[in-house]
């Protein structure tokens, strides 16, 4: 029996090494998934912040994680320095959402928090009243939001931050736009997973030569991720009632059965 996503074709913006989950739900549903990464993981310069972090952990009551790429990185560098992630163990853990907490746990860490809404602003919410006169260590990507460490250096934590990776644009990109977006039969919706694969793709389509065509939909898996399509100038066609795999699929089918735009989402011309 078709999947409701049959016929459908929908482009995935996510890193090449992050979009097999996204991918496998998505054809599951019947999607014909064309890859586009816009994002690419690198190593920063040196791992020696964070490694001298993970070393002293026992400095630290707080362990603060906004990304599953980053819990693969302390991984790694524990695995590294011949530590056990139970050298971790005796942090209070905080995770963005469920997939930097599976992360977690899969590394044999506890999340003792985690937000509602799992974007920066409720963990940031969430986690303020917790952390005044505490030693707070917050491992991220480059570059990142400074919406939680604001939030808890207000908050009266404090805080040490480190870069457990940074994020560039792949180099095949633009090629790979043009063999997507000048194609006769044009996709049916590109899913975007964070604001830096929006500003990112604008990029790609300008060292491209194109512009993002207006019968293509945009679906997002959150508001940080909707505002940045708003502030590119594009519209907001579906938007994911939570900011997980599954409910960005779901935005998916929603919006293509109908043939529309999904019914209470937030799109909307900029």
């Amino acid at each position: 029996m078709p999947g409701p996503l049959a016929g459908k074709r929908i482009v995935v913006t996510r890193a090449q090494r992050q979009s097999g989950s996204l991918r496998e739900l998505l054809e599951q549903r019947g999607a014909e998934v064309l890859l586009l990464p816009t994002i690419e993981t690198i190593p920063p310069d040196s791992f020696a912040p964070l490694d001298q972090a993970l070393r002293g952990a026992t400095e630290y009551q707080w362990l603060v994680v906004t990304s599953a790429n980053a819990v693969r990185v302390i991984g790694e560098r524990l695995a590294a320095a011949g530590l056990n992630p139970r050298a971790l163990g005796h942090l209070r853990i905080a995770a963005v959402g469920p997939s930097t907490a599976n992360a977690l746990k899969e590394l044999g860490l506890a999340v003792e928090l985690m937000p509602e809404r799992y974007v920066g602003e409720v963990l940031a919410a969430t986690l303020a009243p917790r952390v005044s006169g505490q030693r707070v260590l917050l491992v991220r990507a480059r570059a990142a939001r400074d919406v939680v460490p604001d939030a808890l250096r207000s908050a009266g934590a404090e805080l040490k931050i480190v870069d457990a990776y940074w994020t560039v644009m792949p180099t095949d990109s633009a090629e790979r736009a043009k063999e997507i977006f000048t194609r006769i039969a044009l996709p049916d919706a590109i899913v975007f997973t964070s604001g830096s694969t929006v500003r990112n793709l604008q990029q790609v389509l300008a060292e491209a030569g194109l512009t993002m065509p207006l019968e293509v939909a945009c679906v997002s898996i959150g508001p940080v991720t909707s505002a940045a399509l708003r502030e590119a100038g594009l519209s907001v066609a579906a938007e994911a009632e939570a900011a997980t795999l599954d409910a960005l699929v779901r935005a998916c089918e929603g919006l293509l059965r109908s043939g529309g735009a999904q019914q209470g989402s937030t799109g909307s011309a900029p």
